[in-house]
């Protein structure tokens, strides 16, 4: 009753550092809501308390209108005991378009069906299944509101198989059928060949700082940043194997605390999996006041140094970002943006955006494979290393066979072991490539060049001792301090 009680009264207060932590049931209304709803407040009596939006809907409420539970930014993977459930919760969301089974879903984190089962529940309060349906619902009505596709076209791209299905389930979970939810949500837009779609975060969010992270290290043909805006180009595989491409613009809303993301509709397709990326390249799931609480100590070293609000910028395309890092061991940023653009355009795929600056796709792993023995003489053509060359060609070799795995899923305390055993990788780059591709928070580059300018006076050891205060968002940590270096 006291949780309880507390929880209220942050509902009440429309406290943001709650949004997504859980939510709210209203039975006078049958909806449910996010701590930061700005409907009139309901009683105390009235209200019901669930971890997540599937527990809501399973209780038999509905999404709220106004707020739009589908908005809410998820969790940070941080706790152990919570870690699985999470991995497998963010593996769902990206592939409630694609039909995976649960089966293959524990194979990817490594443990049973069974397993998988008992912690999600315990996390989560339903079963992954259920967890699946409250995805495939709430992308539903994302889409059903920010955007004018088709109703069968909503169903395909939230991953019901049919529009008979879809409609099934929003009548019983919902009371409604999807084309009476367009009537009664504002209607989105959509200009022809594109779409646009909200993802909600946490505030305060540093974007000019994450941007400004992103032009420095932006791949020319692949990425840009301009007019306060990230473009990309992008290429996914659907759920019977086919390729997808097409391009991305990211732009922030700060009155709405949240990100606006539009695409060209030959994405639609893998649309949960654009959706999944950005999330993970723009950090949506950080909880700024948890990080702060922490790293707050840092300002005692020197004023400013830690700022509320920052971000690890992750990644879009793991494999593109872990060979960026190798080419960045020891040049300039600049130096390694300049290779990395050179084997775009040259080992690439060439793609027709209408954009100016994005042409191509970064070479996949498979590309790098092709080349068989002639990998080290076509990337010294471009100006790469022999060294680098055959670090490369190894972790496309091991990421291949399965060995390596650097996407959100994977442990990466073990995963940063299995670079480090690649000849080329030290633990500069698998600390940064985790930090980057895993979403790891612990990450820390004592050894790194701007970590030390921002602590002069340190060894690397001294270092690494200071900074198990700032334990379990040492990544944070780095960021701050290459923010504060600059």
């Amino acid at each position: 009753m006291e949780q309880e009680d507390a929880l209220y009264a942050a509902f009440k207060a429309k406290d943001s550092r709650f949004d997504g932590r859980f939510f709210v049931g209203i039975s006078s209304t049958g909806v449910y809501c996010r701590p930061v709803c700005w409907a009139k407040i309901a009683k105390r009596s009235n209200c019901a308390f669930f971890s997540s939006a599937a527990e809501a809907e399973q209780a038999g409420y509905r999404p709220c209108l106004l707020c739009r539970p589908e908005l809410a930014p998820g969790n940070a993977l941080v706790d152990a005991t919570s870690t699985l459930a999470r991995k497998a919760a963010r593996l769902l969301e990206e592939n409630c378009g694609n039909g995976q089974k649960l089966e293959e879903l524990a194979a990817r984190l490594d443990c049973t069906g069974r397993h998988l089962r008992r912690v999600f529940w315990e996390e989560y309060h339903v079963t992954p299944v259920q967890y699946l349906q409250t995805c495939r619902l709430l992308l539903a009505k994302n889409l059903l509101t920010d955007t004018e596709l088709s109703v069968l076209e909503v169903a395909m791209a939230a991953g019901f198989g049919s529009l008979r299905r879809m409609n099934d389930l929003f009548q019983k979970q919902y009371k409604l059928s999807p084309s009476a939810l367009r009537k009664q949500a504002s209607k989105g837009m959509r200009n022809t060949g594109v779409i646009t779609v909200t993802l909600g975060y946490r505030p305060p969010y540093c974007w000019e700082e994450i941007l400004l992270f992103l032009a420095d290290r932006a791949i020319t043909g692949v990425e840009k940043v301009e007019n306060g805006q990230y473009y990309r180009t992008v290429r996914l595989i659907g759920r019977t194997g086919e390729t997808y491409t097409g391009w991305i613009r990211v732009n922030r809303h700060p009155k709405k605390n949240a990100l606006s993301i539009t695409m060209n509709d030959t994405l639609i397709p893998v649309l949960s999996q654009v959706l999944s990326r950005v999330r993970h390249l723009f950090d949506l799931y950080c909880d700024p006041d948890a990080v702060y609480e922490i790293l707050q100590s840092m300002n005692e070293l020197l004023p400013g140094m830690c700022v509320k609000g920052r971000r690890i910028p992750g990644c879009f395309e793991p494999f593109e970002t872990a060979v960026r890092a190798i080419l960045g061991q020891q040049i300039s940023v600049k130096a390694a943006s300049t290779l990395a653009g050179r084997m775009a355009q040259d080992l690439g795929m060439a793609v027709e955006t209408g954009i100016e600056g994005l042409n191509h796709i970064f070479p996949t792993v498979e590309a790098i494979i092709a080349l068989g023995g002639c990998t080290q003489e076509r990337l010294e053509r471009l100006g790469i290393t022999a060294a680098r060359s055959a670090c490369i060609r190894t972790l496309a070799e091991a990421m291949s066979r399965g060995e390596i795995q650097i996407e959100q899923s994977a442990a990466p305390e073990q995963e940063i072991k299995k670079l480090q055993s690649l000849k080329g990788i030290g633990n500069w780059t698998a600390q940064y490539i985790a930090m980057r591709t895993m979403g790891w928070t612990d990450a820390f580059l004592e050894t790194d060049a701007g970590v030390k300018h921002a602590l002069p006076g340190y060894s690397s050891k001294e270092l690494l001792a200071l900074a198990e205060r700032w334990k379990p968002w040492r990544s944070y940590a780095v960021m701050n301090l290459w923010c504060k270096e600059k």
